[in-house]
């Protein structure tokens, strides 16, 4: 379910756990590797996996139903680790709300996080995904924060998530095609809606002048605040 870490984190630093709402352990490890990268010297950082599921969350009934694998691979990590924070690393936030209510420490959800991000000083903001099936609950997600007034839409790239997940190099030309039309729609900051596309989003942000919004450091940045603000 986790990869094996210190029961606490070092001296002076907090504890997060992020959990990946799918079961492919190799998502898991590259978002919680850029985690560690954007909490830098603050953070400690262990790594949770759903212990069911799909391995890809594609469509709305399987973001539902993640909800439960979420909150037992986090009660569990909570019993081990006793993390000072919690992420919830896929964009439809499943659980977030569920151990926000739950849990004594902040949790931060990865779409929760992009969103509250694209849309600060009341930007003009777009999202973009390779997931067509989800469209309508990332839509929800944009409403459920307040943010609708300036959202432009969901851009979506012509294939599906599991033919580009197998040709990177296609992912990105869909999904800066879609950030584009975003830009034409008048956004001024684009989700790269998806954990598993922070690669292709950190290549979209050196490439485009529109903002790039990528899930989990917009996460990390919302727990630092969250987290100092308890300390």
């Amino acid at each position: 379910m986790s990869t094996p870490t210190p029961a606490d984190a070092a001296p002076g630093r907090a504890l997060v756990a992020l959990v990946n709402p799918n079961t492919n352990r190799r998502t898991t490890a590259m978002m919680a590797d850029l985690a560690r990268t954007e909490l830098a010297a603050g953070a400690d950082v262990v790594e949770v996996t759903a212990p069911r599921g799909p391995a890809m969350i594609v469509e709305p009934e399987a973001l539902a139903a993640a909800e439960d694998a979420v909150l037992e691979a986090v009660r569990d990590v909570v019993r081990r680790e006793r993390p000072d924070a919690v992420v919830v690393a896929a964009i439809g936030d499943p659980g977030r709300a569920a151990l926000e209510a739950e849990l004594d420490v902040p949790v931060v959800g990865i779409g929760q996080a992009s969103v509250l991000a694209a849309a600060a000083g009341g930007r003009r903001f777009g999202m973009v995904t390779t997931t067509d099936r989800l469209a309508g609950a990332l839509a929800d997600l944009v409403a459920a924060h307040g943010c609708s007034a300036g959202f432009t839409g969901v851009e979506l790239t012509r294939d599906g998530p599991l033919e580009l997940a197998a040709d990177p190099e296609e992912q990105y030309r869909q999904l800066l095609e879609a950030v584009r039309a975003c830009e034409r729609r008048g956004a001024e900051a684009v989700i790269v809606a998806g954990g598993p596309l922070s690669e292709t989003a950190r290549r979209l942000r050196e490439t485009v002048a529109v903002t790039i919004v990528e899930p989990v450091p917009a996460a990390c940045a919302l727990v630092r605040t969250r987290v100092a603000a308890v300390r």
